[in-house]
Formats: C-alpha cells, sequence, structure tokens
C-alpha cells in the first residue's frame, strides 16, 4: 500500500491561521485518483488539517510500504521529518515535487529513497511495485526518477510529459475531507470555496520563476473536460466561488470563449479569482471574464520599472498594466497586482517608476515579497556568487536566501509601507466622498515610509545580516 501526504500543516502556520484560506494538495489528488485507476492500494493523509504526530500515527496504523511526500519551498523541513518519521517505521520514501527536483542530492542524505523529477502520475505507478518489492534495485528502468546507488547518485532520463490531460481521472477529492475547506472559507470569508486547474505549465521564461515540475509546456484540458469538473464540484461541495489555480488562466483567449460558452450551456455561473498576465488581457478577454463571474484577477506585474521587466525577462509592458487595471475595474472586476521588490539591480528609481504605476491606476489590492533566488532558475544562477544561507539546508529554503549587497530587509519594510499608503492616498483622492481625515493619515504614513528608506539607503546585506522572513511584506487591500 502506499501513503501520499504534503508537508502543510495548518496548526504550524500563524499566518495562515489568521487569513484562513487554504486550498487542498492538487497535484497530491491528482496523483492519488490516476493510480486508483490503475488499481493501486493508495490512501492519503492531509496534513492541512492534520499535525506531525498525527501523520506519524498514521503510518503506524495503517503500515504502507511506501510512502510518496510532496514538497516545495515551504514545506521542506516538516517533509525532511516527515521522511524521518517513516524511515523510522521502516518505510521506502519517494518525495516529489517543485523543491526535490532541484535538491535531489541533499533530500537522499536526509533519508528519502527516491526523487521523483516532473509529473508523478506515470513515474509513480511504474515505480511504487518495484520499489516495494525489491526497494532500488528495478530502479534503473523507471524514468524520471533520482536514487541512490551505493556511493553514486544515479538520475534516470526524463520521463515524457503527458500530451492528454483530459485522459487524467479528476483529482481524487473523495480521498480527503475537501468539505471542511469549503466549510472552513464560508465560516471566514463568508463563502466557501473549491480550486482546480485547468491547464500544466507556464511557457514564460521569466528568470526567477520555477520550472522544474512542466519545464516551459502548457498543456490545456478541453473545455467540456473542465465543465465536467466544474458541474461535478457544484453538485458535490456546493461551493460559492472557485479558484482557478492555472498559471496564466487567459493564455488562450480562443479556449476562454469556447470555455465560457460551455459553461453557459450547462447553466453554471459561478463567482471566481485566478491569475493572468497584462499582455494575455484585452478587451475582448475581460469581457469574457466579466461574463463567466470573475470578481477579482490578479496580475504579476512585478515592478512598474520597464528596465526591471526586461532584466526579469518578463516579456511584459509596464504601461500597458495601468490600462489593464483600469479595463478590469470598469468591468467591475477587482484588480489584484503581484509586486517583486529587490530584484538584483533595483535601484530607487525602479521604486518610484512601480509607485507611480500603482498610483496612476491603484489596484483594488497588491501584495510584495522580496525576490528570493530559487535554485534552478537563471536568476539564481546570475546572484549565486553573493548568496548568504543563514539556515540550514534541512531547516530553510530558497526563500531564506539573501543577496550580499542589496539593501537590508528594513529598506524594503519601510518601502512596502511607502508604497501602501502612496496607493490607498491615491485611491481616497477617486473618491466622490473623500475624508481629509483618511487622505492626512495616508499622506503621513507614506512620508515615514519614504523616510525609512532613507535612513536604511546604505543598509545593505552582509555575511553577518540575518534576514527576516521573505514570505508577503505587505497585502494592501484598499478603501473602497
Amino acid at each position: 500500500m502506499l501513503t501520499l501526504s504534503h508537508g502543510y500543516f495548518l496548526s504550524e502556520d500563524p499566518k495562515e491561521q489568521a487569513i484562513m484560506k487554504p486550498y487542498p494538495p492538487l497535484g497530491l489528488l491528482y496523483v492519488s485518483a490516476y493510480l486508483k485507476q490503475h488499481d493501486m492500494d493508495v490512501q492519503v493523509y492531509d496534513s492541512t488539517f492534520g499535525t506531525p504526530a498525527g501523520f506519524e500515527a498514521h503510518l503506524r496504523e495503517t503500515k504502507p510500504a511506501v510512502v510518496g511526500l510532496y514538497a516545495n519551498l515551504m514545506t521542506r523541513p516538516q517533509v525532511v521529518k516527515m521522511a524521518a518519521a517513516a524511515k523510522r517505521l521502516g518505510v521506502w520514501v519517494v518525495v516529489g515535487g517543485p523543491d526535490p527536483a532541484n535538491y535531489i542530492d541533499e533530500y537522499l542524505a536526509h533519508g528519502v529513497d527516491v526523487v521523483v523529477i516532473g509529473e508523478g502520475e506515470q513515474t509513480m505507478l511504474d515505480l511504487v511495485p518495484r520499489l516495494a518489492r525489491s526497494g532500488t534495485n528495478e530502479l534503473h528502468e523507471v524514468d524520471g526518477v533520482a536514487f541512490s546507488d551505493g556511493n553514486a547518485t544515479v538520475r534516470t532520463p526524463a520521463r515524457k510529459q503527458l500530451r492528454d490531460l483530459d485522459a487524467l481521472p479528476f483529482p481524487d477529492r473523495e480521498a480527503i475531507d475537501v468539505q471542511r475547506y469549503v466549510d472552513t472559507w464560508r465560516t471566514h470569508h463568508g463563502r466557501g470555496a473549491v480550486s482546480l486547474i485547468t491547464a500544466r505549465g507556464c511557457p514564460y521564461t521569466c528568470t526567477w520563476c520555477s520550472h522544474a515540475v512542466y519545464g516551459y509546456s502548457h498543456r490545456r484540458r478541453s473545455p467540456e473536460n473542465v465543465v465536467d469538473e466544474v458541474e461535478w464540484l457544484v453538485d458535490r461541495y456546493r461551493p460559492d466561488m472557485l479558484w482557478y489555480a492555472d498559471d496564466v488562466f487567459t493564455m488562450k483567449p480562443s479556449w476562454l470563449t469556447k470555455y465560457a460558452d460551455a459553461l453557459e450551456r450547462r447553466g453554471l455561473h459561478l463567482p471566481f479569482e485566478t491569475i493572468s498576465r497584462e499582455d494575455r488581457l484585452n478587451e475582448s478577454v475581460v469581457e469574457t471574464l466579466a461574463r463567466m463571474g470573475c470578481f477579482r484577477l490578479w496580475i504579476g506585474s512585478e515592478s512598474g520599472s520597464q528596465r526591471i521587466l526586461d532584466a526579469m525577462k518578463r516579456r511584459t509592458d509596464a504601461d500597458r498594466v495601468r490600462d489593464m487595471v483600469r479595463l478590469l475595474q470598469q468591468h467591475e472586476i477587482e484588480a489584484g497586482l503581484f509586486i517583486m521588490l529587490g530584484y538584483d539591480g533595483e535601484e530607487e528609481r525602479d521604486l518610484v517608476e512601480t509607485v507611480r504605476l500603482l498610483t496612476d491606476a491603484p489596484p483594488d489590492i497588491f501584495l510584495t515579497t522580496v525576490s528570493y533566488p530559487i535554485k534552478g532558475t537563471a536568476y539564481y544562477e546570475q546572484v549565486k556568487d553573493r548568496l548568504i544561507v543563514q539556515k540550514s539546508w534541512a531547516e530553510g529554503s530558497d526563500r531564506d536566501f539573501s543577496v550580499e549587497g542589496r539593501r537590508s530587509d528594513a529598506y524594503y519594510r519601510h518601502a512596502a509601507r511607502w508604497m501602501t499608503n502612496e496607493v490607498a492616498h491615491a485611491r481616497e483622492r477617486l473618491r466622490s466622498n473623500a475624508q481629509a481625515g483618511t487622505l492626512l493619515k495616508t499622506f503621513v504614513k507614506a512620508k515615514a515610509g519614504r523616510l525609512g528608506m532613507m535612513v536604511n539607503q546604505a543598509s545593505r546585506v552582509q555575511e553577518s545580516f540575518v534576514p527576516a522572513s521573505r514570505s508577503l511584506i505587505a497585502s494592501a487591500p484598499l478603501p473602497s
């Protein structure tokens, strides 16, 4: 028997406990569904609402031959501990996901038996029976894996990607308590949400983005296949909204139109939010999104400086982001922007350009993060000689990397404060009943943020610097 799990524990995440917007591990549930379709005995331990002790107790009770763990940047420390717990019980351990693909030797050195590289469905079907039967002895014939053979690491040829995504069964949501996710959303936010994906992969070449699992492919399900899943989700869970977890939901406008029409034919109309890029939006696409029920669209803006966007190889136009924010809002769709601070080479003039972008066309919400170099990316290669590692590999992640010579976290905290209040001030000025008190407060806070930047202008990251968390720095919902 195989047990699948992942390393995210809501009970260990104070930030998410304050937000309470969890989603199920769809990738793991796709693997479970595929293996069950091929008559494999599979259980899923959903760590989101579990505990590390509960995971170990589950293994003791079910006694699987193999444990498969999904790991990403956030979950590496917990996955390493879970792997150790499984090994104490004599269970074979397989890991997959974006982080293991970049750190094969490190995972193998920490007790993992096999690393799956790329998509997991077909590889796990080939791998698990061999591993349970004779350990790593038969794995040389399994494509898409890495394992230790004596003192050497063996990496087999890459497995071909699945071409026909419609051939995959829907995620095995019945293996976990998805209703608990829906109810958690409904309790904390007034409406229950479910997630789904319509495609795999992203063909764009952004230097900081990892393509460790899907490469630079983009493969999309047919509109009818996705509508079938939506219809099933509505019948089963009665959600109030959907989250399309694609990298770029509007990648292909013709597909979007066909999908919108297919939803209408089935009488399905659920509010949803999703992510796209400015270059994949236009009047027709936004009209289609509004017709479908999109209430918020996130755009990966990253910077208002075209110089920085070009350095990132974003292939986007900073000026056009303003137009797309206005267009979305004209169609009563909230515009959300992702902003990245501290990319290599960024200067204050680039931050000024970002503030100008945000205030010329204030989004409804924006999120900022300080850039971090992920191994395997072009950005990592660019700065690897200046990386500062403050935690051991098993206790940290690439999010804990800092770059020598970059401005300090204090500088970027003040920059985020400046941006947040400049945008709030601009938004308030657009209101027909603008409040003098709010205008004064946001003006003063913006100036305080700018002053803090000036004070920390000369502060640069050095070897002795211990960086703070590099996840979310600022979340800035604006006055309505």
